[in-house]
């Protein structure tokens, strides 16, 4: 087994998940069989329950693990499906360890961080590199290294790197070079602190990622070189890019994969990308729509990652680029002029009531003035409680989460939920199958009647309203397959809206792009085209 650990330094939010993810696309690229594993030093035993504004999206894998978002990133840029092992956290870890502790397993010895924190950490490491064929692993350390939370996996990384066969490990460190002054020069002090300080942990880097405005000179490399005892091949330059999909190739241009191939003495195939016409789309669009992305955190762009990404990758198809505009929802409950000037609406999931009020405004405005719009989990049930109210006429109508004393509760809690108080991984959660009915909008756009999707939630469609929605024209056209639970709701013959129980954006990928996504884009385009040519 190979490994390629990535760490971090100066500040945190320099890229790191990117650059792993980019690492396992060159790699896969080149035909090898890679995997990815994120540590994240937080106590929170997953990233269930944290506020997206503390650690932006909650992704969500099959098996119902929730993650951290940078799993998203591994499994768009590698292509395959992760697991909930994929992510280790310092609460997984102590919590393993004190379970064994209580079951008498460590006969008696004082459970210290040296060596039983360290030989859990390792052992879950090796345990997701024992699931498959893998030619790389790359290991991902969240934070900054010097933080007292991710000490014992670098402990434990050092411990790895001396217990593996010679060579079998690359540490890959990424550092901010700086540009000061009029003259814009490039400083490299604290990359050499920095890595000062992953040495004093007992690591040498061999493989410094460096995240600048601008490419690196020779001279700042062969300074950067001189002070790190890193090879000048082993210094890479990652400048700034207008976006992720394109930080590959500034990689492989220098390099840096041949650089850990050669290392690791692999044999592989010749490089061999198959984003090509992807990234020219990116780079080219033909067409710009704009979308409204109607939420609580936009302040906070990253707890929309994926919708974001689903949106690039339907760029990277169609060549429609996609303009968001980021409206926070509570700036819609006096009035939604904010929205006069959009060719389509998102309305993402989310929890809690706070901006709910600003969401059903948004689904009244779509409907009304029938705008393209797409909801997403909440989104699906706001789109329901504002027809249960504009249409059927239940002025009432809400979810039991919002208001349990509603005397028309069109949204209620999942049966299984009742009596459950722990919020971590309590939900209905991971892959479900998906019942698609013939003859539906949602037909036509996923040309199937079963799919498989990722779900996020508790509360559901209450069944008892269903039949008074279908007679007033709103539609349930996907079910789970027990056919009581529903997964997709559209307007009887208006193509304008779809919404989904499930996050479509999870399964987005740069060659497959959640096709509901790319719906909404495509009739925001038509809806922009037919107003211009009223206009005119």
């Amino acid at each position: 087994m190979h490994y390629v650990v990535i760490t971090g330094g100066v500040i945190s939010g320099l890229g790191k998940g990117t650059i792993t993810s980019s690492l396992g696309h060159l790699l896969k690229s080149h035909g090898l069989s890679v995997t990815a594993l994120k540590i994240d030093p937080y106590l929170n035993y997953d990233a269930g329950t944290m506020n997206p504004y503390q650690h932006g999206e909650v992704f969500v894998l099959d098996d119902g693990s929730e993650v951290d978002l940078d799993l998203g990133n591994y499994e768009r840029f590698i292509g395959s499906d992760l697991a909930g092992d994929n992510n280790i956290t310092t609460g997984k870890v102590y919590k393993e360890v004190i379970e064994k502790e209580r079951r008498g397993e460590y006969l008696g010895s004082t459970v210290q961080i040296i060596p039983h924190i360290t030989n859990e950490i390792k052992r879950r490491i090796r345990m997701v590199t024992s699931k498959g064929a893998y030619d790389v692993v790359l290991i991902e350390v969240g934070g900054t290294v010097g933080d007292i939370e991710s000490m014992p996996f670098l402990e434990a990384l050092r411990q790895l790197n001396r217990e593996e066969p010679p060579g079998s490990v690359i540490f890959g460190h990424v550092t901010l070079v700086p540009e000061i002054g009029a003259m814009n020069e490039q400083k490299t002090k604290p990359t050499q602190h920095s890595v000062k300080a992953l040495r004093e942990i007992g690591i040498q880097p061999d493989i410094l990622f460096c995240r600048s405005k601008d490419p690196l000179s020779l001279e700042t490399r062969k300074r950067i070189a001189l002070f790190t005892d890193v090879p000048l091949d082993g210094i890479a330059s990652v400048s700034d890019a207008p976006n992720a999909y394109l930080v590959p190739d500034l990689m492989e241009k220098q390099g840096i994969v041949d650089f850990i191939i050669g290392r690791f003495k692999l044999g592989c195939k010749e490089y061999n990308d198959d984003w090509g016409n992807y990234k020219e789309n990116l780079k080219n669009p033909r067409e710009r729509v704009k979308i409204a992305l109607v939420g609580k955190y936009t302040e906070l762009q990253d707890a929309y990652m994926s919708h974001k990404e689903a949106f690039l990758h339907v760029t990277g198809n169609t060549g429609i680029a996609v303009d968001i505009k980021w409206i926070n929802s509570d700036d819609l409950k006096a009035s939604t002029d904010r929205l006069d000037d959009v060719h389509g609406i998102l309305v993402p999931g989310g929890f809690g009531y706070r901006g709910i009020e600003g969401k059903i405004a948004a689904a009244r405005y779509a409907r009304e003035h029938n705008i393209p719009f797409l909801g997403i989990c909440l989104g699906f049930q706001v789109a329901v409680i504002e027809f249960a109210r504009n249409v059927l006429g239940f002025q009432d109508a809400n979810s039991t989460e919002f208001d349990s004393k509603t005397q028309h509760p069109v949204i209620d809690l999942l049966p299984e939920q009742n009596g459950v108080k722990d919020m971590g991984g309590t939900m209905r959660l991971g892959s479900k199958k998906v019942l698609v009915k013939p003859d539906t909008l949602a037909f036509s756009i996923y040309q199937k009647g079963e799919i498989y999707e990722r779900h996020r939630h508790r509360y559901e469609v209450n069944p008892s309203y269903i039949d008074q929605f279908a007679k007033a024209g709103l539609i349930f056209s996907g079910t789970d397959d027990e056919g009581i639970r529903m997964e997709i709701a559209e307007f009887r013959d208006n193509e304008n809206m779809i919404a989904s129980q499930y996050h479509s954006e999870f399964k987005s990928r740069p060659l497959n792009p959640s096709k509901i996504h790319q719906h909404l884009v495509l009739r925001a385009l038509q809806h922009m085209q037919e107003a211009m040519e009223a206009a005119a």
